[in-house]
């Protein structure tokens, strides 16, 4: 009995072992995985098409103060197709609104050659643009589906102004090429929630400037 006992045990701990041998590595914590994490695929883009009657292109927040070479070299980049696709949006009479930072709803911090015209609406608000309620009743009252946000910072503006609108039930369209942050990796994740995150996937679509047809 006792010799039975002790093979018993023997096995049992053997299986132990071998059990231990095929567990799964305990998960480490994100700070101890940080370097170790590998970059999602790129999530596609798409060829999109926008109707100009429903359709309202936000122009964010491109200030002078930060649009620059020395503050965020990649906005400066974003404005020449930003500039074409807001020509284009006006040549089709789509709703084109503008938002700036700060307190006051004015132009004159704002990148003259994207600056608002005549009639275009201009709100100010932090990150969220839909934290200034008039937004919402404003892309409302015009009929609005569709919204094609572009700006900086793309893990601020663009984020949560985007997320605020399919969240509102608006469909996104996210020209990567018009959404400028501090760096790429800024962009990325910004690009990878926005397809990725809960209630956003059916709603955003990720595009290119001159992939968006009126």
């Amino acid at each position: 009995m006792r010799m039975n006992t002790h093979i018993a045990a023997v096995a049992g701990l053997s299986l132990l072992g071998l059990a231990g041998a095929f567990a799964p590595a305990q998960a480490e914590d994100l700070a101890a995985e940080w370097a170790t994490i590998k970059t999602p695929a790129m999530p596609p883009l798409q060829k999109v098409s926008a109707d100009p009657k429903t359709t309202a292109l936000l122009v964010m927040d491109f200030m002078k103060a930060s649009c620059t070479e020395q503050a965020r070299p990649r906005c400066v980049a974003s404005v020449a197709p930003v500039k074409k696709l807001l020509a284009e949006a006006r040549a089709k009479g789509m709703t084109v609104i503008y938002t700036v930072t700060g307190n006051d709803p004015v132009m004159s911090g704002f990148l003259p050659e994207l600056a608002a015209q005549s009639g275009e609406p201009i709100f100010a608000a932090r990150a969220d643009k839909f934290l200034n309620p008039d937004l919402d009743k404003t892309l409302k009252e015009k009929g609005i589906k569709t919204v094609i946000p572009v700006g900086t910072a793309a893990n601020g503006a663009v984020l949560y102004t985007a997320t605020g609108a399919a969240y509102r039930n608006y469909d996104v369209l996210l020209p990567i090429d018009g959404m400028s942050g501090s760096s790429a990796f800024s962009e990325q994740i910004t690009a990878w929630q926005l397809v990725n995150g809960p209630g956003l996937a059916e709603r955003v679509k990720l595009t290119k400037i001159d992939m968006i047809s009126f």
